[in-house]
This record gives C-alpha cells, sequence and structure tokens, in this order.
C-alpha cells in the first residue's frame, strides 16, 4: 500500500514538474516572440515598432539574385523612439518647403551671392536652419512598423567651402528627424575649406550641439573620396551613412535606412532624393519610379524603373528598390562591410566615377545595392560646381573612369574607350590592388551583371561591331552630331574621335549609339536616332558583310547617301551602289560570334 503511495506522489510530482517548465517555455517563447505579424507579446507598440525577434538556430535565406543574406548581429541593435515633427514656423521664409521669393530691389546683390556656390545664397540665408517640410512620405509608408531594435550610425558629411546656412540645415535636419538614440555622431570633414566661417567659428558651433558633432580636417585639398575614406575612420557607429552639404533630410527618413541594412548587413542603401531647387530652395519631390544607370561614358543617369523590378516587388512602389546604380552622394553601409567590400577606390583622386565603381563592386561581389522609398532625402542641385580641381576636371574624371572601366567592365571597358579615345592614354597609376581585390571577393563578371542586375543597359550585351561606320561613296562617318531622341542622325567627316561617331552594331540588329537607335518609321524615312526599345521593328537592320548594306528590316530598303543632301543619311531602294555602302572594317569586333 505504501509503495502505492510513493508511486502517486511520484507521478503528481513529475507532472507538476512538466506543467512549471511547460509554462516556462512559453513565456519564453512568447517573450521573443517573432512580431513580423503583428501579434506577440511586447508588439502593440506603434511609437517604436516590432519587437526584435532571436533566433534559435541560424536561418539562411538567399536575395532574387542567389545571394545570401546576411542578418544583423542583436549585440549591436538599440531601442529607439521617433523624433517630433518640426512645427511650422509662421511668417518665416521657406517654411514647409515653399520657394522663397527675393525682392526685386535685392535682384542684383542675389546674383552677386549666387557666384560664391552657384546657388541663391540669399534666399538660403533668409531660411531657418531648422524650417519644417511637407511628409512626402507614401501613404503606405506612413504606416510601415519598422523593428524597435536598430543599428546606431554615424552621419558624415564633407564639405569645401560650403555655405554656413546650408552645412547647419543639414546637420539641423539630420538631429530633428532622426530618432536621437540612433545618431552616434555626426562628423563633418572640412576639405581644406579657406572660408572664415567654417573655421573655429564652425567648432564652436558644433560643440554645443544636443548629439555629438566632430570637426575634422583634412589639412590640403584631398577630394570627397580621401574626406570620406578621412570621416569613416574614426566612426563609432554601426553604420556610416553619407551625405553631402546641402541637404535636408525629412520625416521619417532614417529608420528605413537602418531597418534594411538590419534585415541585410549587405545592403548598400540610399534615400530617395529628393531636389531643393538652387533658385529658390524649394523642395521639390522627387519620383520614386526612376533608378540609377549609366551611359557609354560612364556618366550616371536617371531612368525609369522597368515593369520587371515593379513585378519583384509584387507592384508595391513603397518596397525597396534594387538599382544598377547609385548617384553617390547619399547612401548608408554597414562600417565592417564598408571595408569588406573595399570601401573606396584609393588610387581615384577628387571626384567622380566612385559611385559606378562602389555600384558594380557591391553587386559584383555579393551585396546589394537599393534605393528606400520610404526615405526621402533633399539634396541642392546646381548646374555647375563652384570649385577648381587641380589638373583640370576633364583629366580627374577620365583616370577615375577608366580605373572603374579596366577593373570592373571586363570587354564592356570598350564602350568607355571608344567614346573617350583619349582615356586611353591617361595615367590611371596602379590598379593590382582593386584587381586582386575582385580576386579575393571572388566577384562575378560584368556580363554577370548585364545579364542579371542591368539587362535594360545601354550597353548591349552582344554586339558584333564597335566604332566608326564608314559611308564608302563620300568616306563620311555616320554622326549624331550631338542630337537628342527623335532628331535625324547626321553624317560629317571621320575624325577618329570617338564620341558622336561611335556605334555599335548589335545581335538584336540594333545600330545604337549610347541609348539611342537608328530608327525609321516609314518607306521614305527619315532616319532619327529615337530611344532603343529592343523589340526590333522600325529599329531593325541587317547588316550584310559581302556588299556592306544595311538594309531596313520593315521597309527592305537601305541606308544611303544623297549628293544633293550628303549630311543626312536617307533609305533607298537598295542596288549596291557605293552609296549605300557602309564600311565597318576598323578595329571589327565580332565580339557576339565569341558568345551566340
Amino acid at each position: 500500500m505504501s509503495l502505492m503511495r510513493c508511486r502517486r506522489h511520484t507521478c503528481k510530482i513529475i507532472i507538476v514538474t512538466s506543467l512549471i517548465w511547460c509554462i516556462l517555455d512559453i513565456m519564453i517563447l512568447l517573450s521573443y516572440s517573432d512580431c513580423s505579424s503583428g501579434v506577440g507579446f511586447g508588439c502593440t507598440s506603434t511609437e517604436t515598432g516590432k519587437k526584435g525577434s532571436i533566433k534559435f538556430s541560424k536561418q539562411v535565406s538567399v536575395d532574387a539574385h542567389g545571394v545570401e543574406i546576411e542578418e544583423y548581429p542583436r549585440s549591436k541593435l538599440k531601442t529607439w523612439h521617433k523624433a517630433k515633427v518640426v512645427t511650422k514656423q509662421k511668417g518665416k521664409p521657406g517654411e514647409m518647403g515653399k520657394a522663397v521669393q527675393i525682392p526685386p530691389d535685392r535682384e542684383a546683390e542675389k546674383k552677386e551671392k549666387f557666384k560664391i556656390n552657384q546657388f541663391n545664397l540669399m534666399a538660403s540665408e533668409m531660411i531657418a536652419l531648422n524650417r519644417s517640410l511637407q511628409d512626402v512620405r507614401l501613404s503606405q509608408c506612413k504606416s510601415k512598423v519598422y523593428p524597435s531594435l536598430l543599428p546606431t550610425t554615424s552621419v558624415v558629411i564633407v564639405f569645401h567651402n560650403e555655405a554656413w546656412t546650408t552645412l547647419l540645415r543639414t546637420v539641423h535636419s539630420i538631429m530633428n528627424r532622426s530618432p536621437p538614440e540612433l545618431v552616434e555622431e555626426i562628423i563633418l570633414v572640412d576639405d581644406a575649406s579657406e572660408h572664415e566661417h567654417l573655421g573655429s567659428e564652425l567648432e564652436e558651433y558644433a560643440a554645443k550641439m544636443p548629439i555629438p558633432v566632430h570637426v575634422l580636417r583634412t589639412g590640403v585639398r584631398s577630394g570627397l573620396i580621401r574626406a570620406r575614406l578621412l570621416g569613416a575612420k574614426t566612426a563609432k557607429g554601426s553604420i556610416i551613412t553619407f551625405l553631402d552639404a546641402h541637404c535636408e533630410c525629412t520625416e521619417g527618413w532614417l529608420e528605413p535606412l537602418l531597418a534594411e541594412i538590419a534585415k541585410n548587413r549587405k545592403a548598400v542603401v540610399c534615400p530617395v532624393i529628393d531636389v531643393i531647387s538652387d533658385e529658390s530652395f524649394e523642395y521639390i519631390t522627387a519620383s520614386d519610379m526612376t533608378w540609377g544607370g549609366f551611359n557609354w561614358k560612364l556618366n550616371f543617369r536617371w531612368y525609369r524603373v522597368p515593369q520587371r523590378e515593379m513585378d519583384r516587388r509584387n507592384g508595391d512602389r513603397s518596397e525597396p528598390l534594387h538599382t544598377p546604380a547609385m548617384a553617390g552622394g547619399l547612401f548608408a553601409i554597414d562600417r565592417d562591410y564598408f571595408y569588406e567590400v573595399g570601401s573606396y577606390d584609393e588610387g581615384m583622386d577628387i571626384w567622380g566615377g566612385e559611385n559606378l565603381e562602389m555600384s558594380f563592386r557591391v553587386w559584383q561581389c555579393g551585396g546589394t545595392l537599393e534605393i528606400i522609398p520610404c526615405s526621402h532625402v533633399g539634396h541642392v542641385f546646381r548646374d555647375k560646381s563652384p570649385y577648381t580641381f587641380p589638373g583640370g576636371v576633364a583629366k580627374i574624371v577620365n583616370k577615375n573612369a577608366a580605373r572603374v572601366a579596366e577593373v570592373w567592365m571586363d570587354e564592356w571597358r570598350d564602350f568607355y574607350y571608344s567614346m573617350n579615345p583619349g582615356a586611353r592614354n591617361v595615367d590611371i597609376g596602379d590598379i593590382s590592388p582593386r584587381k586582386n581585390l575582385r580576386e579575393e571577393l571572388k566577384c562575378k563578371s560584368f556580363r554577370w551583371y548585364l545579364e542579371n542586375i542591368y539587362p535594360e543597359s545601354q550597353m548591349p550585351l552582344d554586339y558584333f561591331f564597335l566604332g566608326e561606320i564608314r559611308n564608302d561613296a563620300t568616306h563620311n562617318c555616320l554622326d549624331t552630331m550631338g542630337r537628342k531622341s527623335g532628331e535625324e542622325v547626321g553624317l560629317s567627316y571621320c575624325h577618329g574621335l570617338g564620341g558622336n561617331q561611335v556605334f555599335a552594331y548589335t545581335k538584336r540588329q540594333q545600330v545604337m549609339s549610347d541609348d539611342n537607335c537608328l530608327d525609321a518609321a516609314g518607306p521614305d524615312g527619315p532616319v532619327k536616332l529615337v530611344r532603343c526599345h529592343g523589340m526590333g521593328g522600325n529599329q531593325a537592320w541587317v547588316y550584310n558583310k559581302m556588299d556592306h548594306s544595311l538594309r531596313h528590316v520593315n521597309t527592305a530598303k537601305c541606308l544611303t547617301t544623297q549628293a544633293h543632301d550628303p549630311s543626312s543619311p536617307k533609305l533607298v531602294s537598295c542596288e549596291g551602289e557605293a552609296s549605300q555602302q557602309w564600311l565597318m572594317q576598323d578595329k571589327f569586333k565580332w565580339q557576339a560570334n565569341k558568345n551566340s
């Protein structure tokens, strides 16, 4: 009997103990529940966003390009609260981002001051340093909830002879519209400014700021690239956010950037860059339907987002946009990843080309480059730079772009050199460290980049010929004449200097120059330059290697020069005359045959 009682007591103890452990397990799971669905213990706060989740086993995920996504370590995350909205100051110029009107009697003074920084300095001085702005975000963005645990950032701003008001308005907009817990510091890097107000006066002003603001000085003119590296070297935040010195951050600008990097440590993220008018300082919202690209000269350009990228985002414009290239002035990157992926090319000088170099490097070496539509930062865009560059702008830009082409673009570097033959003779310095970096990181080819990241690129994936197209009768060359899309193609003396006389004949039967293709809408022409659409039709041409004719597929007529109008090629019935013979023999490159 006593034995049975003992067994009953033992069973009770086991059951009670099991229940206690079960309750404890449930409480632990609730405490660290993932709030992605909007439910779970501690997930009700709309002020700080979703409660951070802890994963009990490592979960590996990949992005749309098969690249592994590396989540942020929890130890580097902080709790935060939203910044208060900057209220409108009644009666003050420029409030809510409105344009500033200069009185007619001060027009002459305005024009004189404009020359200093190449923007309306008088208008900037009339605006409060903490002026109010409209909330320009999409409606979907305003209702997004971000994780309550996010990494901190150091904001690095390089300046050279910047205006007092634009520089400090940038600083105040960061402080006023960022969760204070997430801004570790603001680092101002002075690249050898000569203006008196940027000396001790700036240091004294910075010392009074509510968050740490440090002023570093390069001592000698070093340029954007090396000055940013100086700022990055001292950064303490987990993420480095680079901004220009004439920006205004808007409500909710920072959280989406940090949240995306927290989700994927190898994401390099950019805000939507809005326009602050250089004339009136009006805040003008930019389109969230454009992404970054580039032309044959390796100039950065904005293009419309293609349908395939909209489909990848399931039509949700508030979702991060995968962009082939970034403008480079405004972006955020994990501090450790910044160095892991090669920071900046220190062989580049001053400014120019570093944005494309980083764009290619990030994509080809396993990272992602994104525009975050829910983050908006305004930027003063100027028609021309107020600064001088040692050695001249052209020499610096050619050197930097050539380094990009040689290290990252493989055989597609020929497009850059064809447009800029002079760049072949520029001393680009030692590129072996960058080539070694590419090898060490096991980076993918530029063909992979064009196929997977930027199939819409103006650089054809496969092409038969790249160079000048010379007419046998006149010995003149096809020439864009610098004309825009919709205007007629021309003919002129073959100068051998590339540029407007560089055309590619592609595997898709296009005769293209940069982003325009030869196009004929009817049997009588005219032959125009029209934005390449890749759909054949009016832009399909067949080049016959035997008789050297260029036959328009839709009309079955040949491209021809005419004696009475030698500068404008036309479509005429094919008869094999010298005026219909086009020579592509100089440096003929049947690249497409190697990849067919």
